[in-house]
């Protein structure tokens, strides 16, 4: 017999042979009664299901790192060896309120109160983590959570406030520092991998490989945000369940070289502020994508393997040239990540194989980097497409271009075409209107629910005017003056004309 043991409210939880795909949300439901925390979609949309969970820091020895996630797609056994956090546990002894949840009351924030807690948990994990959080920050905090009763502004309010509150006497900043937690998550940590019927957590890169090789059709685990979709929307019973999670050599952040190497495990979270740090002008595509809690279950390799060819990581990665390491047993083999993909939902990998880490070259000094997506909403939304744009301009030309675009075929795909008109001409408006023009025989976009062929087709090509604009040479009135110019043009940038 198998057991899952997590740290909640300081007391130690252990869970007899849990059903592989049980989520948390269930078992805090259903076995606990903690129902404080709802569900409202059931596939990490809404934030209703928002927890916190506390993890080990991989950087030292006695930090403790807590971040909100979606109860309702992650699956229980993976938080063996972890803190859960709750929004009952924030309730002092006492019956006093945390000030996360004083400042909601103070600014009149909560309506119907389903979501509440949701908004509490995420609002808690910010809390942890910066002391003053300004508007900005906190609108990002809660893009993960939806008020159904769009009682936004308070909300956002209390979000602001919250940090001139006196600290609690419970679950203050200080406390969640203290070596103390540390020392007790480390003492729950179990001695040998976890192993339940239908799902192991090996602890190595060896033993994963070998555990991969010896049952191929098993499925490999990363952070659930999609294969929790699979059991909660869909009802597919799975099978057989590899945990990535626990492999050490797959939750580093590396340099080899030039080269930025993220290993398959480490949180969207994480790759993407290693990403940011190198090309700043990512900020923008990492912060839409997906939510604080998606982003901080989700894995850069989870998200790369599944291949979706509306996944907002893949076209930047490609048109940076990065490459997938790949492990079958004791023999690794890197592959492009451009000629990964083999068509819709099919890839490289070979049976018993699974991706290590990616690996992101770096580029000329001076090369312009930049990724924009379109969608219907700013946050939490599925691209209908998303442009990636690498280009090197010396001396007024063009001479170094790589362009992909996801959502506009079955896979992301470069835009060879449109790269060729681009690459030994000069850097100029013109120049740009006859490459966009190339895209019609880089791809045939499909039409969809998210978008028809005829906006994407519009789309991909205002995705580009408005790299060329940000990037415009400084006689032609810069990227300022130019993106003021776009700002009264008709489609112009990146949404296509009416």
């Amino acid at each position: 017999m198998a057991t899952v043991r997590f740290l909640l409210d300081g007391r130690l939880i252990e869970v007899e042979d849990p059903p592989p795909t049980l989520t948390v949300l269930e078992y805090l439901r259903g076995t606990l009664g903690r129902t404080g925390t709802k569900e409202g979609c059931a596939e990490g949309d809404c934030g209703a299901c928002t927890v916190v969970l506390g993890s080990p820091a991989a950087d030292d020895t006695e930090r403790v790192i807590y971040r909100a996630i979606n109860a309702c797609i992650r699956f229980l056994a993976t938080i063996d060896g972890l803190e859960l956090v709750t929004v009952e546990s924030l309730r002092a002894a006492d019956g006093a309120l945390h000030p996360v949840q004083q400042a909601l009351v103070d600014a009149h924030a909560s309506q119907c109160g389903f979501c509440t807690p949701g908004f509490v948990m995420s609002l808690f994990a910010l809390y942890l983590e910066s002391p003053a959080p300004d508007r900005g920050t906190v609108v990002g905090a809660l893009s993960g959570n939806l008020c159904r009763c769009t009682g936004y502004r308070p909300i956002i309010a209390a979000g602001e406030r919250m940090g001139s509150l006196p600290a609690p006497s419970h679950w203050s900043r200080e406390q969640a520092r203290d070596p103390l937690r540390r020392a007790a998550i480390d003492g729950i940590r179990r001695d040998t991998p976890l192993e339940l019927p239908g799902f192991r957590a090996p602890r190595s890169l060896a033993s994963l490989a070998a555990a991969v090789a010896l049952d191929p059709e098993a499925l490999i685990l990363a952070g659930g945000t999609d294969i929790g979709l699979w059991v909660t929307k869909q009802l597919r019973p799975l099978p057989p369940l590899i945990y990535v999670g626990e492999v050490p050599e797959l939750n580093r952040i590396t340099t080899d070289g030039e080269s930025l190497v993220i290993g398959a495990a480490v949180p969207l979270t994480d790759a993407w502020a290693a990403i940011v740090a190198r090309y700043p002008a990512l900020t923008e595509i990492a912060a839409r994508f997906g939510s604080p809690p998606v982003r901080n279950s989700g894995t850069l390799g989870g998200n790369l393997a599944n291949g979706s060819p509306i996944g907002d990581s893949l076209p930047i990665l490609v048109a940076l040239g990065a490459s997938l390491e790949l492990r079958a047993g004791s023999v690794s083999r890197r592959v492009p990540l451009e000629s990964f993909y083999l068509g819709y939902q099919r890839n490289d990998l070979a049976r018993g194989e699974l991706v290590a880490a990616v690996r992101i070259p770096s580029v000329t000094p001076g090369t312009w980097v930049s990724s924009y997506k379109l969608a219907k909403r700013i946050d939490q939304d599925i691209s209908a497409v998303c442009g990636a744009f690498v280009v090197t301009v010396q001396d007024g030309i063009v001479t170094t271009v790589r362009i992909a675009y996801g959502g506009m075929a079955g896979i992301v795909a470069r835009a060879h075409a449109t790269e060729q008109a681009l690459l030994g001409s000069a850097w100029t408006e013109a120049t740009i209107g006859a490459a966009a023009r190339q895209l019609a025989a880089d791809y045939q976009p499909l039409g969809d629910h998210r978008a028809s062929a005829a906006y994407r087709a519009q789309g991909a090509a205002n995705l580009l005017r408005r790299f060329y604009l940000e990037h415009a040479p400084v006689a032609a009135g810069g990227p300022a003056q130019a993106l003021r110019n776009a700002a009264a043009a008709p489609g112009v940038p990146g949404v296509p004309a009416s």
